[in-house]
């Protein structure tokens, strides 16, 4: 049986519960939208443009309100593209008044971080606003695919600092720990990014979006936890595909208040 070509979200879906893994990536039943991924879809499509406006008129008296504008603009801008992905998850006006508002803070609070490097950037270089601000996009969207490794991801950032790699994802959960899962993407990322390059990332990183940038030093550790969980993932998948193979892992992610899996009722974990 052929590997199928993971990805840090698969991986960590059936590290989570195997049989919600069987059902959205085997059996591939429909998995439902929420405000929540829809949001963080609408953020980070802000924040990829972001660095796209045009920055040569920025003087020191403007440029921070030049920034914050055209962050505001942008989630404008990107709530209207989603219209049909918002509308359909029937939320009511108040509701979607409360995450448009808390998405416009988490930008403002990610541009307002930003503004401080830029200023930091300009000191400590002794470049123009423009310099500064090139100096600091960076690569965005790239996606990175393994033969080797059967496996794939999208990094959202890849920064280049005078000698460091830095690569960063962005998330506007709530939580601002770096869990296991999040560790895991970390590694995979590292290890696709020195697949390709043939070096280390020096650190990888989550922006979470309601507080500020974490980052961890990339090293050959974190490498071995990506290679091997991809290994294990394979060896169980490459293997079966029945469904009694894929056990219920029964938690409370099956069904909280005002939510439950994508799957629950056609898991019905609970008997």
């Amino acid at each position: 049986m052929a590997k199928r070509v993971e990805s840090p979200s698969s991986i960590n879906t059936f590290k989570q519960c195997r049989r919600k893994y069987y059902y959205q990536y085997i059996e591939k039943l429909p998995t439902f939208p929420n405000i929540h991924t829809v949001r963080g879809n609408i953020a980070h499509s802000c924040l990829e443009h972001f660095y796209d406006i045009d920055a040569s008129s920025f003087t020191q008296e403007n440029f921070k309100q030049k920034c914050r504008e055209a962050v505001q603009k942008l989630l404008l801008h990107q709530w209207g593209a989603y219209k049909k992905e918002v509308e359909g998850l029937k939320l009511s006006q108040d509701q979607l008044r409360f995450y448009f508002e808390e998405t416009m803070l988490m930008l403002i609070n990610w541009v307002n971080q930003f503004l401080e490097k830029l200023e930091e950037t300009t000191r400590k270089k002794q470049i123009s606003l423009q310099e500064a601000f090139m100096y600091l996009t960076p690569v965005r969207e790239m996606e990175y695919t393994s033969n080797n490794y059967s496996v794939r991801g999208f990094i959202d950032a890849i920064q280049h600092l005078e000698d460091e790699v830095h690569i960063i994802d962005y998330k506007t959960n709530s939580s601002l720990e770096v869990k296991d899962s999040i560790r895991l993407q970390l590694a995979i990322y590292s290890l696709l990014y020195f697949e390709k390059h043939g070096k280390l990332p020096s650190k990888a990183g989550i922006f979470f979006l309601r507080h500020k940038l974490k980052l961890v030093p990339v090293d050959e550790e974190l490498l071995a936890l990506a290679k091997k969980e991809i290994e294990l993932i394979h060896a169980h998948t490459s293997t079966t595909e029945t469904k009694e193979d894929y056990p219920k892992t029964v938690t409370p992610l099956c069904k909280w208040n005002g939510g439950q899996c994508d799957f629950y009722e056609v898991c019905k974990p609970h008997g």
